[in-house]
């Protein structure tokens, strides 16, 4: 099973940062980041509206749960974002590279 796992970061340095890490270690096979978003979310009972990047993690759900601990260590927020959403589908060319890299 594949998984791509969608978790934020506070800038491009830190996005690049984990995505390098995490892809060194074979945890991910790819990571796109997204800059440009702004997210408003509730933290410590008030409303918060900050600039982030987001990180679009392609790995298989064999890797998740180090991959989870990986991005928490490398991470500078109390409670990261880590959301991980199952691959349906997918060219089997590029699922078959996703496996080999995340040996």
């Amino acid at each position: 099973m594949y998984l791509t796992v969608l978790c934020t970061a506070p800038s491009v340095e830190i996005g690049q940062e984990i995505a390098r890490m995490v892809v060194q270690e074979g945890l991910a096979a790819c990571v796109s980041l997204l800059p440009g978003i702004t997210s408003i979310y509730r933290w410590d009972g008030e409303v918060q509206e900050n600039p982030e990047l987001l990180l679009l993690i392609k790995t298989r759900q064999e890797r998740y749960p180090a991959l989870e601990a990986r991005i928490k260590e490398l991470h500078p927020y109390q409670v990261p974002e880590i959301i991980a959403h199952k691959i349906e589908m997918g060219s089997k060319s590029y699922l078959d590279w996703i496996t080999s890299s995340t040996r």
